[in-house]
């Protein structure tokens, strides 16, 4: 897949099926509109372009909001290149683009590549004050040559359509099944091992301390099951999430203790799977009842992933 920053006045001359949207989360829906461009270009012999943005529209139009990423860009880019996309270009959303009208947006994007057909969700516009409905595109689409397509919501056998804001409300209330049912795949996270204060160590729990970044959604404070994977190779794993109130932290942290590994991992990338909640976080009452929980979540941790098909 070809990644593209910004809109140049010309990528490629193929004739093109284009999606356009944030993605973030690549959850089902996502997946459903970007194969069936990926289908349909291949129908054609044309070539299949995403075009998204980074950051998010919502941390420019509504920076109040807080909105935390479901997915890092990074990961984003790689999941809808495993989609089987030939193009993804990506668009720097800022003030000044929030400004430009629908017609002179889509102009720039017909200048890059030729766009052929347009697909997109049922609900879609862009350009300055969403004027750029679905109808209006059509319009703009007799001037430069392209057809307008809009998929209905895309639902599971709950009837509800899938959306970031379910998962997201599932992930608050420490559901990852709900949120991995929705996304298609366990919900993930990854980032560097950090130097912690290694008390982990002295309990005979040596942990990874994964520095997810800041702008990363992570779910619900509490104790998971996971999938570790590092250095190419996977381990099942207990991770905390939150703030160790045993040892009166105030700093929300991802701990990872990887089941059967030894090794020294600081500063390589892992990435962790979130597949079962335990428990939510508590305080104990000292170090000897830390120690015996962590053995009875580690446990129960062993049964989880040998009982649960991969």
């Amino acid at each position: 897949m070809e990644i593209v920053q910004g809109l140049p006045a010309a990528i490629n001359a193929r004739p093109t099926i284009m999606t356009i949207g944030a993605f973030d989360g690549v959850h089902l829906g996502h997946q459903h509109l970007i194969e069936s461009i990926v289908r349909r270009a291949n129908d054609l012999g044309s070539q299949s372009a995403v075009l998204t943005f980074d950051p998010h529209p919502d941390m420019i139009i509504h920076p109040d909001r807080g909105r935390m990423y479901l997915t890092s860009f990074e990961e984003r880019a790689e999941l809808i290149e495993a989609l089987g996309v030939d193009l993804l270009i990506v668009l720097a959303f800022t003030r000044e683009l929030m400004q430009i009208s629908a017609y002179d947006f889509m102009a720039q994007i017909c200048h890059a590549v030729a766009l052929r057909e347009l697909w997109v969700g049922w609900d879609f516009a862009l350009g300055r004050r969403r004027e750029g409905t679905i109808t209006r595109l059509g319009e703009i689409g007799h001037t430069f040559g392209y057809t307008v397509h809009s998929m209905a919501p895309y639902s599971l056998n709950d009837a509800s359509p899938i959306s970031s804001t379910r998962i997201r409300n599932a992930l608050r209330d420490g559901d990852v099944a709900t949120a991995a049912w929705l996304l298609g795949r366990p919900f993930g996270v990854r980032g560097t091992v950090m130097r912690g204060d290694q008390r982990g160590r002295t309990i005979g729990f040596p942990t990874a301390n994964i520095d997810v970044g800041a702008q990363h959604l992570l779910p619900a404070d509490g104790v998971y099951v996971c999938r570790a994977e590092v250095e190419g190779q996977h381990y099942g794993a207990v991770t905390n999430i939150g703030l160790r109130p045993t040892f009166n932290s105030n700093r929300r942290t991802v701990e990872a203790y990887l089941l059967d590994f030894a090794g020294d991992i600081y500063g390589e990338t892992v990435r962790i799977e979130l597949l079962h909640r335990l428990r939510g976080e508590q305080k104990f009452a000292g170090i000897a009842a830390l120690v015996a929980q962590i053995n009875a979540d580690v446990a129960a941790a062993r049964r989880w992933l040998a009982e649960t098909p991969r």
